[in-house]
């Protein structure tokens, strides 16, 4: 396992309200259980403010003998106090628990489709651990803040300023004793706030570290063992943990003193209002005043200390809800452009209605619409060019140059080239994961860029060197291609490409689980049901990326046939190493240094004796040593 290496942001700002504002934007469908939150909050509060004055006076008729006659209606208090207490807090912690599992289910959902919609260039330097740790544990912390914080704001305020006014009431110059602590608290609040917030952070980056060297280490753990590199990737695994722990330890050991300096304060202002209430019992309060207001002191830094808590554990959240929301504000690099959206909200505003109000537009305008948008979706792909177009990853280190080509429908066109000459780069930019840098790409005369994305994209299929299967049976995965298939489309799709034969060997044929990325099968059954996969999709443009690079000569052959009847009528690129397996490409084109040296037919280029002759007679001859060698020549 090699050490991760990826983009990772940093932030600097402390609290920030406008990142919790944005937040607070997936809390607004459960604002009635949250206001509910914050009602039973008040109440609460309320009742705590109400108690101790109730004590007091209990106490004041006790001692003027006078309590026998309302001993009955002081109970019937108490006791509806209570329940009424009990009840709420039940009812919060319902409340609580639906808005924090209904954010953290919307913010993942929100969080999922903006991965969906970002570029590939976004993933570039971005591991799926590194995702991961964003839509798992930083939405987790931040669903579990959210509701708490708001019913301690609600309850802590309105019980600080509920019991203030009750000691300012009792006795105010003892009620100032109390408040003298006020001051320095927040000065202690200040301090800790900023070394909170940069440890947390600290820890929260540290996290997504080890969660994107975890998901490695599992990926490749076969290539750790053949490689018997289990004791270099656990010290590297170790440096990660090693750091986490040391973040995570300073981070504990910040909000352990921080707590207790609020106590300790607290203490202080009780400690003050005993010895000067202490000295006035007798003459200007009463024994009951004097218990209640103490009542009042020592409750005083409880919604304190609390609020201070939640204050903690906003900090701490806000390292998770910064690095959530810049996942969630990070904009796709390649989108429609404005043209396009305004033209595909207008064909969506004359979609067929099943009201008989349906909006009145203008069926030309509809029309025209969707022309722009996707030149009608039922019209036929017949050529593709690439004009003058260059692309580079990086600034300043051109991948492709000058590249023109044009394509007609029906036609095949094969690139091959060293690894790195820039073959895949041209695929990739007539897929539109990226986009040329210069020169453009145009579909039927007209800019793809003025295209629909989601357009051009369902009119792909691709087929790659490591082919993706999901989890689920074989029959589910070659219906990924198109979900509405029937049974018999589905077994058709692998009737075509030749992946019926290993599929009716298998004990439960098309109902057979392939596994996690589909490691039952072999390379090439992968192979051959992501061609079925393709087939089933019927797309008007095809790209082969290395297809039958990582199989024997017996699964290539059963690949090349299905490609063979996948080509027929569809514009084809074929990437591959094996110049056997381009032949009867219509065109060839060999690249080097991101620039197209020779093109033509195999005939053509043989007779050329260039690169590509060069390339195929090599080849060639390691195919015939390897044939002589296998006793097949």
């Amino acid at each position: 396992m090699s050490k991760v290496e990826h983009q990772e942001e940093e932030y600097r700002r402390r609290l920030d309200v406008a990142l919790w504002r944005k937040a607070m934007r997936y809390v607004v469908p459960y604002r009635r259980p949250l206001a509910g939150l914050a009602v039973s909050g008040l109440v609460i509060a309320a009742i705590d403010v109400l108690l101790p004055r109730v004590t007091g006076l209990v106490i004041d008729q006790a001692v003027g003998g006078g309590l026998g006659a309302a001993l009955t209606g002081y109970c019937i208090a108490y006791f509806l106090l209570v329940s009424l207490m009990a009840f709420l807090i039940w009812f919060f912690i319902v409340m609580g628990g639906q808005v924090a599992c209904g954010y953290a289910y919307d913010v993942r959902r929100a969080a999922f489709t903006r991965l969906q919609e970002l570029s590939f260039s976004f993933y570039d330097h971005r591991p799926v651990g590194w995702l991961m740790a964003r839509l798992t544990s930083d939405a987790e912390r931040i669903s579990n803040i959210i509701p708490w914080f708001m019913l301690d704001l609600a309850w802590g305020t309105a019980l600080i300023l509920g019991i203030s006014v009750m000691m300012l009431t009792l006795n105010t110059p003892l009620a100032l004793y109390v408040m003298l602590i006020v001051p320095p608290l927040a000065l202690v609040s200040v301090v800790f706030q900023r070394k909170l917030l940069k440890s947390q952070r600290a820890v929260r980056k540290t996290n997504s570290q080890i969660t994107a060297s975890f998901n490695e280490a599992i990926m490749g753990v076969r290539t750790t063992k053949t490689l018997v590199r289990e004791e270099e990737s656990l010290g590297e695994f170790q440096d990660l943990s090693t750091a986490m722990q040391r973040h995570s330890v300073r981070n504990a050991l910040q909000a352990a003193a921080y707590l207790p300096i609020v106590i300790t304060l607290g203490s202080v202002g009780v400690g003050l209002a005993l010895w000067r209430g202490g000295v006035q019992v007798g003459g200007e309060m009463t024994l009951g005043t004097m218990v209640a207001f103490m009542q009042y002191a020592a409750f005083f830094y409880i919604p304190i200390q609390e609020l201070a808590a939640r204050f903690t554990e906003l900090q701490a959240a806000q390292a998770s809800a910064e690095r959530l929301q810049g996942l969630l504000d990070t904009e796709p690099e390649i989108t429609d452009s404005a043209d396009v959206r305004a033209a595909l909200e207008l064909q969506a505003a004359v979609a067929p209605s099943p009201s008989p109000r349906g909006p009145a537009v203008d069926p030309l305008a509809a029309r025209a619409a969707a022309e722009v948008a996707c030149d009608g979706l039922e019209h036929r792909i017949e050529a593709i060019e690439f004009e003058h177009v260059s692309f580079a990853y990086k600034e300043g280190e051109p991948v492709l140059v000058d590249f023109n080509l044009r394509v007609g429908a029906g036609k095949t066109i094969a690139l091959v080239g060293a690894t790195g000459s820039g073959k895949s780069t041209i695929v990739s930019l007539l897929s539109r994961f990226y986009e040329p840098t210069a020169g453009r790409i145009l579909i039927n005369g007209r800019d793809y860029r003025k295209r629909s994305l989601a357009w051009l994209q369902s009119n792909l299929g691709i087929v790659l060197q490591s082919p993706h299967l999901f989890s689920g049976t074989i029959r589910e995965n070659i219906r990924y291609g198109r979900l509405d298939a029937t049974d018999d489309e589905v077994e058709d799709a692998a009737r075509l490409v030749n992946a019926d034969s290993f599929i009716a060997k298998l004990e439960e044929g098309f109902e057979t689980e392939v596994g996690e990325g589909g490691g039952r099968l072999s390379t090439g059954e992968k192979q051959l049901i992501s061609l079925a996969r393709a087939v089933l999709a019927d797309p008007q443009i095809f790209i082969m990326d290395e297809a039958t690079s990582s199989v024997d000569t017996e699964t290539e052959r059963l690949i090349q046939k299905g490609i063979e009847r996948l080509l027929t009528g569809r514009i084809s690129f074929i990437i591959a190493h094996r110049l056997s397996t381009v032949r009867s490409a219509d065109h060839i084109l060999v690249i080097d240094q991101g620039r197209m040296i020779e093109h033509g037919t195999h005939a053509d280029l043989i007779r050329q004796r260039g690169r590509y002759f060069d390339l195929y007679t090599r080849q060639f001859a390691r195919q015939g040593q390897e044939w002589i060698l296998e006793g097949k020549a």
